[in-house]
C-alpha cells in the first residue's frame, strides 16, 4: 500500500479493444480514457472511480475529475478518473449503452488489477457529477447486466455511491432534456425512458450512497436526487441528502454561494458507514 506520488498515469482498461463500435469508425477524440492517481501513501481504503458530468455532451474532466482526485489523492485516497465516450449514434451500434459499458470496465479493471496499481481495492465505490451522476447512479442499479459481454467473477456493483447535482431519471419535466436526448434520443422509447430513469431500478442491494444537491438547481431539478432517495429508503438503503440551499448546477467540490464542505462530510459519512 506503500508507493511513490505520482501525478496521474492513463492505464489501459481496454486491453482487448473498444466495445461496441460500428466496423472501420473512427471515434476521432471520443475515445474512453482511465486515469489512476496514487497518493504518496494509501492511508484510506476507499478506492474511488471519478465519473465527470458534461450532459453526454462533454466531459467535464477538470473541476469534476482530475481536481477531485487530486484532493483524494492529498488525503491519502486511491482514484481513478474516467472519460467515457459520449453516445454517438454514428460511431456505436448502440449508443445508448457505450458509457455504462466504459464504467463496468473500468470497474472491472480497477478490481482486477490492485496488485499492479500498488493499491488496496478491497471498497471501490463511484463517485460521479451530473451526466456523470446518471452513469453512476446506472453502474449502482445495473450491476445484475454484464453490459461489458462476459460473465465475470469480479462484481460490477461498486461498494458505495456519491451522487453530486445528478440526473436520476428520464422523466418529462424532472430529467436534464440535454442528458436525455444525447443518450436515448432524439426520438424517446418508453421502454427506454423506463430503462434509464435510475430511481426505478433502486433495490436492496443499491449500494450505499451520499447525495448532494441544491434546491435552486435550474438545469437539474433536486427533484432527481429526492426521487432516488426515497427509492432507496424504500429498500432501507443507507443514504444521505446533502442539501444547499443555493448553489445552482456544476459547483462541483466548492459551492461558491452557500458555506458548507459537501466533500469533507461526504468522507466523514462514508467512514461511518463502511
Amino acid at each position: 500500500m506503500i508507493g511513490l506520488a505520482i501525478g496521474q498515469e492513463k492505464v489501459p482498461f481496454y486491453p482487448n479493444g473498444i466495445l461496441n463500435l460500428k466496423e472501420g469508425i473512427d471515434l476521432g477524440d471520443n475515445i474512453p480514457e482511465l486515469y489512476f492517481y496514487k497518493p504518496a501513501t494509501q492511508s484510506q481504503s476507499k478506492v474511488f472511480l471519478i465519473i465527470p458530468g458534461g450532459g453526454y455532451a462533454r466531459v467535464a474532466m477538470g473541476h469534476e475529475g482530475h481536481d477531485v482526485a487530486r484532493r483524494l489523492q492529498a488525503l491519502g485516497y486511491a482514484s481513478f478518473v474516467l472519460r467515457y465516450r459520449l453516445p454517438v449514434d454514428s460511431q456505436m451500434l448502440d449508443k445508448r449503452i457505450a458509457p455504462i459499458q466504459d464504467a463496468q470496465t473500468a470497474l472491472t479493471y480497477i478490481r482486477t488489477n490492485g496488485n499492479v496499481c500498488g493499491i488496496d481495492v478491497r471498497q471501490v465505490g463511484v463517485l460521479g457529477f451530473s451526466a456523470g451522476g446518471h452513469l453512476a447512479s446506472t453502474l449502482s442499479t445495473h450491476f445484475d447486466t454484464s453490459y461489458i459481454g462476459i460473465e465475470t467473477e469480479t462484481s460490477l456493483k461498486p461498494d458505495f455511491s456519491v451522487l453530486v447535482y445528478p440526473v436520476i431519471t428520464m422523466t418529462a419535466g424532472v430529467t436534464h432534456q440535454g442528458s436525455k436526448k444525447h443518450l436515448i434520443g432524439p426520438v424517446f422509447d418508453d421502454a427506454d425512458v423506463l430503462r434509464f430513469s435510475n430511481e426505478n431500478n433502486v433495490n436492496r442491494k443499491t449500494p450505499v450512497t451520499y447525495l448532494v444537491h441544491a434546491e435552486d438547481d435550474g438545469a437539474v431539478p433536486i427533484a432527481n436526487s429526492l426521487r432516488y432517495q426515497q427509492a432507496l429508503d424504500r429498500f432501507d438503503v443507507p443514504n444521505h441528502l446533502y442539501r444547499y440551499k443555493v448553489g445552482g448546477h456544476g459547483f462541483g467540490m466548492v459551492n461558491k454561494k452557500q458555506e458548507g464542505d459537501w466533500f469533507a462530510d461526504m468522507l466523514q459519512w462514508l467512514e461511518g458507514q463502511l
